[in-house]
């Protein structure tokens, strides 16, 4: 399916050490795959949150950074960037 194959182009520009190591990692893959075919290369660190604490609710619905993305301290934000690179190097990919 359509939505996998870009799933997996997005978990292959991440350091094996920077997947999670619980929870449905397909599905956390598959948001952010939705995030690059809807949102392409204009996707913010506040969408790939989003599409993180979306899963991670039914992985550890009392995680300290389930919280809108503007109440995160630097340091957890900064935790998105790999997630924000990663989608928008498969979106612009996908726009040639």
């Amino acid at each position: 399916m359509y939505i996998d194959e870009v799933a997996q182009r997005v978990a292959s520009h991440l350091a094996p050490d920077e997947l999670p190591d619980q929870g449905d990692v397909d599905r956390l893959m598959r948001g952010y795959a939705v995030l690059a075919l809807a949102k392409g290369v204009d996707v913010t660190a506040e969408d790939i949150h989003n599409a993180w604490a979306a899963w991670m609710i039914d992985v550890d619905p009392v995680h300290p950074a389930l919280k809108p993305y503007s109440e995160l301290d630097r340091e957890t934000q900064g935790e998105d960037s790999p997630y924000l690179i990663a989608v928008r190097a498969v979106a612009a990919s996908l726009e040639r």
